[in-house]
């Protein structure tokens, strides 16, 4: 055998090597990059559908398809719902199951014990860690790309913002079904500082989530009044507290301000839509 024959056969295996590394590397990328997404929260939703592609997910929450409390309503529409138990998941087939931390825990816990494993997201309190939990997300997914245009589209979005507040900030205060309002430590009161407003919730010392009493809205010097709001949505005792006779005559001596719920119920780049509306508010006010 001739040494010109003998490095003609070592070139072609050297290229059978080549071309089967690359194939096993193929393989493996896609094992990483899931094919069967199932959603079991309405957050993780919203992240979900805005990162990967419709072919990829099968399965969110039923709630994503309502557009009164949903943001990617549309896009849900086209993708099998789910009501969050564990049978249904089982037969998505899916490669990857996303839920909330404090939802579907008896099917989480059921899953777990099939072997079928969940990767679980937390209530983010800031904008930092909600950015965060999209890169998270996409790298999960395998859509590293798309998740660092998603911040860098919500980074543009609040450098923007951030140029429209006004010198003096504004009191402002949000009223929530059954009098909730939201102070420190929270997204909503991040939120309020980015669009200019001083939460007076936070100043009294709320702590998160707690109830207030009209009487506090009425003498708290509110200059904004945000109401928390689901349109169309089925009347309750909880919003009654939303039409009270007071609320109404506040409306004479400060702005009103109807937020929909959706825009902040989950943490994601429609803060950004709840900020630009509150920056209008002000500059309105002004």
């Amino acid at each position: 055998m001739t040494f010109a024959l003998i490095l003609r056969r070592l070139r072609r295996a050297g290229l059978i090597i080549v071309a089967l590394s690359g194939a096993a590397m193929s393989a493996a990328l896609a094992v990483e990059r899931p094919a069967r997404i199932v959603s079991l929260n309405m957050c993780t939703d919203e992240l979900v559908l805005r990162l990967a592609d419709p072919a990829r997910i099968a399965s969110v929450t039923w709630l994503s398809q309502d557009p009164r409390n949903a943001n990617m309503a549309e896009a849900a529409r086209g993708i099998p719902a789910n009501h969050g138990l564990a049978e249904e998941v089982l037969g998505f087939k899916p490669d990857l199951v996303v839920a909330g931390t404090y939802t579907t825990r008896a099917t989480v816990s059921l899953l777990g014990r099939v072997g079928v494993g969940v990767r679980e997201f937390g209530v983010p309190r800031n904008l930092a860690e909600m950015k965060t939990q999209v890169a998270e997300m996409a790298d999960l997914l395998g859509e590293s790309a798309r998740g660092q245009a998603l911040l860098a589209e919500i980074e543009q979005r609040l450098q923007a913002l951030a140029a429209r507040r006004v010198d003096r900030p504004l009191r402002a205060i949000v009223l929530r079904p059954s009098g909730f309002t939201v102070g420190r430590g929270s997204l909503v009161d991040e939120i309020l500082t980015r669009a200019g407003l001083i939460n007076i919730a936070a100043e009294l010392g709320v702590e998160s989530y707690g109830q207030i009493a009209l009487e506090t809205v009425a003498l708290g010097g509110a200059e904004i009044l945000i109401l928390n709001e689901t349109p169309d949505g089925p009347p309750s005792l909880a919003h009654e507290i939303l039409h009270h006779p007071v609320i109404d005559r506040l409306g004479g001596r400060l702005k009103l301000v109807a937020l929909p719920s959706r825009l902040w119920t989950c943490a994601g780049p429609s803060v950004l839509d709840a900020i630009e509306l509150l920056v209008r508010a002000v500059e309105e006010k002004r």
